[in-house]
């Protein structure tokens, strides 16, 4: 059976409930402080904007966003502005980014078998990709999207190349990283009670010794970090001329 025809018997039947997770608690040091999810693209906050692609998805039945405490009540009005109409709901997140995700995913509908976590600063998914990767996680309990590296990559100590990995084996993952709910739970909270180091939830799936399984991502699918990623956001989004 063919992707399309899956997403098609997903939509006509009863999809397991999906909540999207969305950290949002960062402090966008890389900015400069500026808090890079209320800056606008086009005229339109980085936030909404990945908040609009997740309400659109059918796929996912409620959005869960894990902030500092002092914008929660900014995010509420913008779901209200930006006419999100899916549930959402906003908590406080932690100290870390696993915290936070953790918090959200403690949160989500306890009805929630998969939950897609989504990175707020990643406006630009578009809804192919996310259908792709929830569908794959369905099947396989942990996926994510990613694209292979394009530059040459090399690892060093102390400024010295110790090394230079075969680059037809590294990819670049993304978000959204979609996972059965209890295993996610399970292995953020491992993460957090044994004070682990992960660099994305994927990671601490592969710590418990299950399989992530990649699906290909999308070079536009970029996260705002630094401020020429706003420039080229903004100049993917002048190409897509409103398309989502």
């Amino acid at each position: 059976m063919g992707l399309f025809s899956k997403i098609f018997r997903l939509k006509q039947s009863t999809h397991p409930y999906c909540a999207a997770l969305v950290p949002a608690a960062g402090t966008s040091s890389r900015m400069g402080g500026d808090d890079k999810l209320f800056a606008c693209l086009n005229g339109v906050p980085v936030l909404a904007l990945t908040l609009q692609a997740l309400d659109y998805c059918e796929l996912i039945d409620e959005i869960v966003i894990a902030t500092r405490q002092e914008s929660i009540l900014k995010i509420s009005d913008l779901c209200r502005e930006y006419e999100i109409k899916k549930a959402v709901k906003i908590v406080e997140g932690g100290a870390t980014r696993v915290e936070s995700v953790l918090c959200a995913a403690m949160n989500a509908n306890q009805n929630a078998k998969i939950l897609a976590v989504h990175d707020g600063a990643r406006p630009l998914v578009q809804q192919d990709l996310m259908r792709r990767v929830i569908t794959k996680a369905y099947e396989c309990a942990a996926a994510a999207p990613a694209i292979p590296v394009k530059d040459t990559i090399k690892i060093a100590n102390d400024g010295i190349v110790d090394q230079t990995p075969d680059r037809s084996m590294l990819y670049a993952v993304q978000t959204p990283q979609v996972f059965d709910a209890s295993l996610l739970k399970a292995a953020l909270q491992s993460v957090v009670e044994q004070n682990a180091e992960i660099t994305d939830d994927c990671s601490a799936v592969e710590r418990l010794g299950k399989k992530v399984y990649l699906v290909d991502g999308s070079y536009e699918n970029i996260k705002i970090t630094t401020p020429i990623d706003y420039a080229i956001a903004e100049k993917i989004l002048d190409l897509r001329d409103g398309a989502v």
